[in-house]
């Protein structure tokens, strides 16, 4: 077994059983699906440990640091025991048959393939404008100043070889994690490339990504990137 699927999950009751099932239902590649609990305060953990009596790939582990989606990926990177790394959000926003696609390329090489929904075949499918402008905008840009070979830097669905997580310093704190270690591993010299996937707005629960909060820590890293460049 090589790949391991990660789900960072804070209090998703109404959607962590629909995902765990799809992914054991549908995936068809064999897989170990680490479910890190972010600090949950509703029956998250509870489905899923009944869920790992059901299915024995499922291994169940708690972020022990603060809560948010940095420190819960952590967890999981650290708790995963394969060599390729996949984060799945936990409320079906991720087309699981892009795994298939970022594979191959993993198999060609590649040590962070992204999910690009703004290449031919990708596509984003409702969630906030505002938001889809930002992704977009920072993603189209750094791939024409910078040369990093993805069109959606920012876009949470990567595989990543473990290599590359243990061979980064990670800082974020929230949802900039996801660019942060593409930006610093296409800098530490990592190998990068894209598929197209299609992402679609949550239906049930609500989400924890709130822009105007996040966006001094993406600006931060943008201007981080834009200056790393200048300086080589």
């Amino acid at each position: 077994m090589r790949l391991s699927i990660i789900i960072p999950a804070y209090n998703e009751e109404d959607n962590i059983r629909e995902v765990i099932e799809k992914i054991e239902f549908s995936l068809g590649i064999p897989h170990e699906l680490v479910v890190v609990n972010d600090h949950s305060v509703d029956r998250t953990a509870e489905i899923i440990s009944g869920l790992c009596a059901k299915y024995k790939n499922i291994k169940l582990v708690h972020n022990n640091r603060q809560r948010g989606f940095a420190n819960a990926l952590r967890t999981g990177f650290e708790s995963a025991s394969t060599e390729l790394l996949v984060p799945v959000m936990g409320d079906l926003c991720d087309d699981l048959s892009t795994i298939r696609k970022m594979l191959s390329k993993a198999d060609e090489g590649y040590d962070i393939i992204c999910g690009c929904r703004y290449i031919k075949g990708g596509s984003r499918l409702g969630g906030s404008k505002v938001k889809g402008f930002f992704s977009s905008f920072v993603g189209w840009t750094l791939h024409y100043l910078l040369w990093i070979p993805t069109h959606d830097v920012a876009n949470a669905f990567k595989m990543y070889r473990k290599k590359v997580i243990d061979g980064i310093d990670i800082q974020a704190k929230g949802f900039e994690i996801s660019m942060e270690i593409a930006l610093k591993g296409y800098y530490a010299g990592f190998r990068i490339t894209e598929v197209p996937t299609v992402w679609r707005e949550r239906t049930k629960g609500k989400s924890s990504f709130k822009m105007l909060r996040l966006f001094p820590d993406y600006f931060k890293l943008y201007l981080w990137g834009i200056l790393k460049a200048l300086s080589r």
